[in-house]
């Protein structure tokens, strides 16, 4: 299917099947994609602010430059997509799955990630800037570089997680679980690390962290 370039802002396609579709630059503005089956389609700078994407499927499907700005995507399933430079400013991915995901260069600041699964996923240089990723799961992610100032990322699952460089400055981390996890140079200014469990990190100076280590690295 070939819709390239196509207005269907507002349209109704609840549970539509457009697997493996050409949808670049199409406009889905405040479109309702609740549980449709998006699964390989390229989205390639297409619009899709205010959309609903709620529970919808769209694996290893291709948004690299989408906007997505407000959209809500809570439940919805992104594992394998691309979603480099995409813009989720202010989106709601609650609960949704972006394992192995790539958001090199995303903005995703202020989006709300809660309990999002993102195991594996590639956010380096993402912003995610006052975003919510409590409780959410990133074990073995890629955050290299990642701007993560004023951030949630209490109880969240870092474990292996990447963060050299990153800026955590007043980001939450408490009752997080950093083993294993490298953050050499990044940045920790106001950070809260409460009950954060640090056994065999890579501290900000590139010291290893003693295992069993617990609120700081020992």
């Amino acid at each position: 299917m070939f819709w390239s370039g196509c207005d269907l802002r507002e349209r109704d396609l609840r549970g539509v099947d457009l697997r493996g579709a050409t949808l670049t630059r199409i406009d889905l503005r405040g479109a309702d994609l609740r549980e449709a089956n998006l699964s390989g389609a390229d989205l390639g700078f297409a619009r899709l602010d205010g959309a609903r994407l709620g529970a919808a499927v769209l694996l290893d499907a291709r948004l690299v430059s989408a906007s997505l700005t407000g959209a809500d995507a809570s439940g919805a399933v992104l594992d394998g997509a691309r979603l480099d430079r995409a813009d989720l400013r202010d989106a709601k991915l609650v609960g949704a799955s972006l394992n192995e995901a790539s958001l090199y260069q995303a903005k995703a600041a202020n989006a709300d990630l809660g309990e999002a699964r993102l195991d594996g996923a590639n956010l380096e240089r993402a912003d995610l800037s006052g975003a919510n990723l409590a409780r959410g799961s990133l074990a073995g992610a890629t955050l290299a570089r990642a701007l993560l100032e004023d951030a949630n990322l209490a109880g969240a699952d870092l474990q292996g997680a990447r963060m050299d460089d990153a800026n955590l400055s007043f980001a939450d981390l408490s009752g997080a679980d950093l083993t294993r996890a490298v953050l050499s140079g990044a940045r920790v200014r106001g950070t809260l690390f409460r009950e954060t469990r640090l056994g065999n990190a890579t501290w900000t100076d590139r010291r290893r962290c003693r295992p069993g280590s617990v609120g700081q690295c020992d």
